[in-house]
């Protein structure tokens, strides 16, 4: 039996060369560590693009894996650029405490999702609360939101599958947790593109992510488990240390020995709620800033050079950063070949986030470009950055004008900072809500700090790609969802402080920052239960 696999990284070829050769390359290097293995074993762990053209060409950077049951000692392995990975199987030790009654999930999001399958899994038979609809009908209130400017409790932060959902699905992360690749293998099961498994940069997109996440309901719910949708958590009782029973937003209580808080970075409500039952929390850093779009074949051409369209290569992207006087400027949630999407999840607030399709095949290429803010900036309370929040999002609405018409202008006008230079986004056409923006003075939404980063940020990513010099290129605020503005504090049992058997969970509690880190920590918390107690 496999215990794990070796890994030989940074086998490098040019783009136009057989990926072929990289698996010869493993096996060569396999035989020099004396370690059996055959042509048809090695498979690519991770497959990226090096930009940089070296010759003229740009190349591929391969890690290929072969599975073995052994393990060669540190020393030879870097000789060779190699490493050895354990199995990433899920071990779990039951534990004994009697569960009184089923445990309840709270937001199906990935990291909820996760959560609950893996107790389904294991016969625990979770209950999922989730305020927005499966995934079918969300999509479609999404849809008549687009149409009428009505805001549904169903949208693009609530619903099956959480705010990656409406996304570009991407599953990179920063977290190095051998979990990771448990959730790819358990996303392709669920209906994910294989490609998931080896590139670099995983994503998924909004139209095969709708699939996965229909898939996941069906799994939970064949295993025993039950998923209750346009259903809100409204109330929690907290008696001597433990959340008792909850109440919802249908008027039904449910006893509960377990409550895993998995709510998303928007459920502002439902922090409140938590807020004023005394669960412990602290304000955290997060960001805010605007969409900025560019054509892709810009961004193509500023990577490729002349080989920008070149079907072997994919599609351009980028990660731009930039750090001055404690803090930073950065590219978020870069969609290749996507749309803006209109984000609100409280009427009378305008929030913009990106999203693009498994293909990436649309005409606009965009990223958020945000601006690091602090307790510092905002005040100390938990909840004074959902406020800071709110008063860019209403001033955002003000500006469109209602009906959730987002504030829009060009970089060259952002930059000048004149009323008298502001005209309409010209050439690049903004994709948010179906071009439904209002031109505005951006720069009127935010703090100076913000505008003046902002401003330095288009310098410095100008540097260093010719697509961020467009003037032209349009600018759509704003951009706050970035991740939560606080943190539902617990300790290494994962139980909120004071609350045995309260587990805050992912984004929305401050754990996570994506699709992928969000899912480890709903296996993570999914463990930490059934090693404490057994199934009923």
């Amino acid at each position: 039996m496999n215990i794990g696999q070796i890994v030989f990284r940074n086998i490098k070829l040019p783009y136009d060369k057989d990926e072929g050769y990289a698996l010869e390359s493993a096996l060569r290097k396999a035989e020099k560590l004396g370690v059996s293995a055959k042509l048809e074993d090695l498979r690519i762990h991770k497959k990226s693009v090096d930009a940089r053209r070296i010759n003229g060409k740009p190349s591929f950077v391969y890690s290929i894996s072969l599975p073995t049951d052994q393990a060669p000692d540190k020393a030879a392995l870097e000789k060779f650029d190699a490493a050895y990975m354990a199995s990433d199987d899920i071990d779990i030790v039951y534990g004994n405490q009697t569960l009184e009654s089923r445990p309840i999930v709270v937001g199906f999001g990935p990291c909820g999702m996760f959560a609950a399958m893996l107790l389904a899994e294991n016969g625990y038979r979770p209950i999922v609360i989730e305020r927005g609809s499966d995934a079918d009908n969300r999509r479609a209130a999404v849809k008549r939101f687009y149409k009428t400017g009505v805001l549904e409790e169903s949208n693009i932060q609530f619903g099956a599958g959480g705010a990656g959902t409406f996304s570009d699905g991407k599953l990179v992360t920063r977290i190095n947790d051998p979990r990771c690749s448990y959730v790819l293998e358990s996303m392709v099961k669920l209906g994910a593109p294989d490609e998931i498994l080896y590139s670099a940069k995983p994503h998924v997109g909004t139209d095969k992510l709708l699939g996965v996440v229909r898939n996941a309901a069906h799994r939970i719910k064949e295993l025993g488990g039950e998923i209750k949708y346009n259903t809100k958590l409204s109330d929690v009782v907290v008696e001597n240390g433990k959340i008792t029973r909850i109440k919802t937003s249908d008027g039904e209580e449910y006893e509960t020995s377990v409550l895993v808080l998995a709510v998303g970075h928007s459920a502002r409500d439902t922090y409140e709620m938590l807020f004023s039952k005394g669960v412990s929390m602290e304000a955290k850093p997060f960001s805010v800033g605007v969409r900025v779009e560019h054509f892709q074949t810009r961004v193509d051409e500023s990577l490729y050079g002349k080989l920008a369209g070149d079907p072997r290569l994919p599609k351009g992207e980028y990660a731009l950063s930039h750090r001055e006087g404690g803090r930073a400027v950065y590219t978020f949630c870069m969609c290749p070949g996507g749309e803006v999407v209109a984000a609100a999840s409280e009427e009378g607030g305008v929030v913009t986030n990106g999203m693009s399709s498994f293909a990436r095949d649309g005409k606009n290429a965009h990223a958020a470009i945000a601006v690091s803010v602090s307790p510092e900036d905002f005040g100390s309370s938990p909840l004074d950055g959902v406020e800071f929040q709110r008063r860019l999002e209403r001033r955002a609405f003000e500006l469109g004008g209602g009906k959730y018409k987002a504030p829009c202008e060009t970089v060259g006008d952002f930059i000048e900072g004149k009323t008298s230079a502001l005209r309409t986004p010209g050439i690049i056409r903004p994709t948010y809500m179906n071009g439904n923006i209002k031109v505005a003075r951006l720069d009127s939404i935010f703090p100076t700090y913000v505008n003046s980063m902002l401003k330095r940020g288009f310098e410095v990513f100008g540097g260093k790609m010719r697509c961020f010099k467009d003037p032209a290129a349009p600018l759509t605020g704003v951009e706050t969802r970035t991740s939560a503005p606080l943190r539902i504090l617990r300790g290494e049992s994962y139980t909120a402080l004071g609350i045995d058997n309260l587990y805050p969970a992912g984004e929305g509690a401050g754990y996570a920052g994506g699709i992928t880190s969000a899912a480890v920590d709903g296996i993570n918390i999914a463990v930490a239960i059934m090693e404490r107690y057994k199934a009923e």
